[in-house]
This record gives structure tokens, C-alpha cells and sequence, in this order.
């Protein structure tokens, strides 16, 4: 192995000596900054225009209407959130000086007033145990006699000497309040003075504390009047008896409507509509709610006109109207509305803030409304399709031809409810309170937030 080994050394040892005499040569290295994609002024290419930016499509109408929604609705959140500010920083305020000014009379003046005040109480209970024992005299004195006119002017004799003798003590009253509320070292310096100048000082104390008092209570009522403004438009925004939700139809088109798809066949012979409705203008004809079919598209029609309500049932020859219920000017208010039908009666009766205005008999007597029609908010269907629950809401094509834009609704509505029967009107009085909870009341046939309603064109679900 050994012999073979070492031949094998020498010849490596050979090679390595012969490749480095070949490279022995000084090997030159260019150190200059060569580019090869460097580019001469001559071979300057022509600049490739770009294309352009993708271009933001035009806003459509209803767009436009929608950001013009969405900005009103912005502003007037960020007025309310102001005027609040406002209020809680003045109420503060308010209540720092009235702190103060306890604190600074309130040591001297309490036990005073106290004293006085329950001197006042004992005085007028007095006053009224004597005015009760003479009316319990009187009044038998009159029933043994038959006077009826001589206990009325005694009556009105005592509550006089009641008044005056109310009107003395709070003149005392406030005599005291302003005596307490003179400085101690002003009371001491009066003192001195002589009984002509002490009662001119007095006086003049008297005068400026009247002044300031006088001042601060215009100052009192000013903020009572933004308290009220501020109030009322709160009242303006927030919706009727408890709903929480309500149907906004922005303008009158005849696209613009609301589909109300019952569960329930409307093959009645009684029922009760009610709903809540702020319209921002009425026209000759103004359809709020409206039922029918292909053969008689009035079946059920509840409109406004001008300042009337209307109420139909079975055709325009059955009418019930009712003058004077929606204001003629001015800002528009929430307006309830209810319409009761019997068809064994033939009674109509039309309701308008908790109270029936109209009430007509012989309406439709012995008519059965027909299963199969369409009811919709906001219009009126005249001569088209009727919508199923399976359909998706858009109904047949071609079908806004039957719709009138005269006879739309531009407003709000809010709480419509139906039911099968008629109601009494201790529950109609009931749900036309808007300070009520009014949307717990829902109906049988259509349900306020339960039954199905869609929206069509503009219309659409507000909080």
C-alpha cells in the first residue's frame, strides 16, 4: 500500500507546482464603474403614458338624498349634544351659587326663618280649620234652608279672607328674608346711626337686595325657557308611546311605498286599524294606509286631506270624514289615527288622538272584505298583482305605473297595528298617549315590529 501511495503524492505535488508557474502573471483589475443598462441621451425611449385612475362613478338622486339624510341627522345630534352641554354647565353653575349662598346666610338667617315660617304654618292652618268648620256650617245651613246662592257668596267670602291672609304672611315672609339677608357689619353700622338715617340706610339695603333678587330671577326664567326649548325639540325627536323604531318616506314618488305582508287572510267582517303618523305636507288626497284588490283596489282606505281625515271601506262611496286634525300650518305634530269597521253593524267609526271625531252607520253593512289583495303604507294599488309572502318583495315588473305620486305619503309613520275585531275605546284612548306605552298594544292581524313590512324606493326603517 505504501508503494502505491506515494506515487500517487508526487504527482499531486507536480500539478499543484505547474498550475502556479502558469498564473504567476500579474493579473490586471479595472476598478472604473462600468453600467451596462446605462442609457444615453440618444437612445432616450418616448415616455409610456399611464392609464388613467379609476374615475369614481356619479352620484345617483337617491344617493344624494341619503348623505343629505345622514348629514341632517349628524347635525342635529351634534345641536342636541351642545344644547346638553350647555344646560349641565349652567345647572352647575346654578347650583355652585345657590351652595354658596347657603352657606354664606344660612347660619344667620335659618333659625329666623324657621321660627317665622312655623309662626306662618300655625297662623294658616288656623285659618283653614276655621274656613272648613264655616263651609261645613254653610253647607248645613243651606241644605236645611235650600240657599244655594247665599253658601256660594260666603264660600266665595272665606276663600277671599283665605287669599289675603296667604298674601300677608309671604309679605312678612320676604320682609324677613331681606332684613336676614343684610350684611352683619352693615347691621352693625346702622346701629349707630341715628333712627331717621338707619331707616333711609334700610331702605336703600332693601332696595339694591330687591334689584339683585329681581336679576337673578330674570336670569332663572331665561334658562327655564332654553330648558323648555331644548325639552320640546327632544319631544319632536324621540317617537310616540314607546316605539322604538318607525318607517321614514322621505318624498312623494310613486316608487316609494311600504308592503305589508299579514300571515293572516283579510277575509274580515270587523276589524280595528290604528297608526302613528307625522306628515311633512298633505295634498288634496294623502293615502297612509290601503288595501284591495284586482276588482276593487278601495277596499280599505285610511287618507288625509288638507286638515280632514278620511276613512273608507268597500269603495269611495262609503266615507266617513272627520274636519280639523291636522294643523293647517306650522310644524307638524305626531298624529294618531284609528279606524273601526263592523260589517253586522255597519258602523264606521274614525278616531284622532285617543277621541272619536266622526262616527257614520250604514258603512258597507253585510260586506265581507276578500282575501287575496295587497295592503301597503304610503300608497294606494290600482290595478296590479297582489304580493305573496313568497315573492321577494318586488312584485310583478311594470307595476309602479299604478301608483300616483299626487296620492303619496312624505312623512313618518310609526305603530301600525290591526286586528279582527273592534276595540273598545277605553284601549284606543290608551294607545293615543304618547307619553304611553302604546307599542305594547300590538295587533292580531298586523303587529307593530312583528309582522312583516318591506320597504320599497326610498322608504326606509329609522330609530
Amino acid at each position: 500500500m505504501l508503494y502505491w501511495r506515494l506515487p500517487l503524492a508526487v504527482g499531486a505535488w507536480s500539478m499543484c507546482v505547474c498550475l502556479a508557474l502558469t498564473y504567476d502573471d500579474d493579473i490586471e483589475v479595472n476598478y472604473a464603474d462600468t453600467y451596462y443598462n446605462e442609457i444615453t441621451e440618444e437612445d432616450t425611449p418616448e415616455p409610456t403614458p399611464s392609464a388613467a385612475p379609476c374615475s369614481s362613478p356619479d352620484l345617483t338622486k337617491w344617493d344624494k338624498i341619503f348623505s343629505m339624510l345622514e348629514n341632517s341627522q349628524m347635525r342635529e345630534n351634534m345641536l342636541l349634544q351642545y344644547a346638553d352641554d350647555i344646560v349641565k354647565v349652567e345647572m352647575g353653575s346654578l347650583r355652585g351659587e345657590i351652595l354658596r349662598f347657603v352657606a354664606q346666610y344660612g347660619g344667620s338667617c335659618g333659625v329666623a326663618v324657621e321660627t317665622a315660617g312655623r309662626r306662618m304654618a300655625l297662623q294658616l292652618e288656623g285659618k283653614l280649620r276655621e274656613s272648613l268648620e264655616r263651609l261645613k256650617f254653610g253647607d248645613y245651613v243651606s241644605t236645611a234652608g235650600g240657599n244655594s246662592v247665599g253658601n256660594s257668596n260666603n264660600l266665595e267670602a272665606m276663600l277671599q279672607q283665605l287669599l289675603s291672609a296667604t298674601r300677608s304672611q309671604a309679605t312678612r315672609l320676604g320682609k324677613l328674608e331681606t332684613s336676614c339677608f343684610n350684611n352683619p357689619e352693615g347691621a352693625k353700622a346702622t346701629s349707630q346711626l341715628p333712627q331717621g338715617g338707619r331707616a333711609s340706610h334700610r331702605e336703600q339695603e332693601v332696595t339694591t337686595q330687591e334689584v339683585a333678587w329681581e336679576a337673578a330671577l330674570a336670569v332663572l326664567q331665561q334658562t327655564r325657557m332654553e330648558i323648555q326649548e331644548v325639552l320640546s325639540s327632544s319631544r319632536h325627536r324621540h317617537l310616540p308611546a314607546g316605539n322604538e323604531m318607525a318607517i321614514l318616506f322621505p318624498m312623494r314618488s310613486r316608487r316609494i311605498y311600504t308592503s305589508v305582508i299579514p300571515e293572516i287572510p283579510l277575509s274580515l267582517s270587523a276589524f280595528t286599524v290604528c297608526l302613528w303618523v307625522k306628515p311633512v305636507a298633505v295634498s288634496n288626497k294623502t293615502v297612509l294606509l290601503s288595501y284591495g284588490n284586482r276588482r276593487n283596489p278601495y277596499e280599505i282606505q285610511l287618507l288625509l286631506s288638507h286638515t280632514s281625515a278620511l276613512f273608507t271601506i268597500g269603495g269611495e262611496t262609503h266615507l266617513v270624514e272627520a274636519r280639523g286634525v291636522v294643523k293647517p300650518k306650522g310644524p307638524t305634530e305626531w298624529l294618531h289615527l284609528c279606524g273601526s269597521w263592523s260589517s253586522e253593524q255597519g258602523l264606521a267609526s274614525l278616531w284622532a288622538g285617543g277621541k272619536k271625531v266622526a262616527s257614520t252607520p250604514g258603512v258597507a253593512e253585510g260586506h265581507i272584505l276578500p282575501d287575496g289583495g295587497s295592503l301597503q303604507l304610503g300608497q294606494e294599488r290600482n290595478g296590479c298583482c297582489p304580493l305573496t309572502p313568497s315573492s321577494s318583495g318586488n312584485g310583478v315588473p311594470g307595476f309602479e305605473a299604478g301608483f300616483d305620486p299626487k296620492l303619496a305619503f312624505a312623512g313618518t309613520m310609526t305603530g301600525v297595528n290591526m286586528w279582527d275585531k273592534v276595540l273598545p275605546e277605553e284601549k284606543i284612548s290608551q294607545m293615543a298617549l304618547k307619553e304611553g306605552q302604546g307599542c305594547e298594544q300590538r295587533g292580531n292581524i298586523v303587529a307593530w315590529g312583528v309582522t312583516e313590512m318591506v320597504p320599497h324606493g326610498g322608504a326606509l326603517f329609522i330609530n
